[in-house]
């Protein structure tokens, strides 16, 4: 006989096909479970959404000072949600091969020879370059006003 779920956890299916959890106390906000079902980030997402504690980052959070903290901050913000969803997508996708690369760069480090460096590294397709230009920009412009 399988093992009952957990209360208040609810698995739905998209309509791509992909399952996804959520847990909803009562008539409450539901909350997604962003982790795989059954793994130990999975019950630590869990025991957040039933206790209502905020939840933690993800395996490899981001320390303060980060290039992942900065892109984390930015997507919380009236900025970042100012952006169409197209460019919210693109950006998302570069920040994506950023932060596999630099993620965990200090801040301070950052000069713009990297950004150049990385303009470079791009060079072969012309559109991409200037997208990753594009990003970077409004990221650090962001934080520039938001004075971090």
């Amino acid at each position: 006989m399988p093992r009952p779920r957990p209360p208040h956890l609810h698995r739905e299916v998209t309509r791509h096909g992909k399952t996804v959890w959520y847990v909803r106390l009562g008539k409450g906000p539901r909350v997604r479970i962003r982790a795989e079902f059954g793994s130990p980030e999975f019950k630590t997402e869990y025991q957040a959404a039933i206790t209502g504690k905020p939840r933690q980052a993800a395996s490899g959070s981001s320390a303060a000072g980060t290039l992942a903290w900065l892109v984390a901050r930015y997507r919380e913000t009236s900025a970042w949600a100012a952006l169409s969803t197209a460019t919210r997508r693109q950006r998302e996708n570069i920040f994506v091969q950023v932060l596999a690369t630099a993620g965990q760069q200090l801040l301070a480090k950052i000069t713009s020879e990297a950004i150049v460096a990385g303009r470079e590294r791009r060079a072969r397709t012309p559109d991409q370059a200037r997208h990753f230009l594009d990003a970077m920009r409004g990221l650090f412009k962001w934080a520039r006003a938001a004075t971090l």
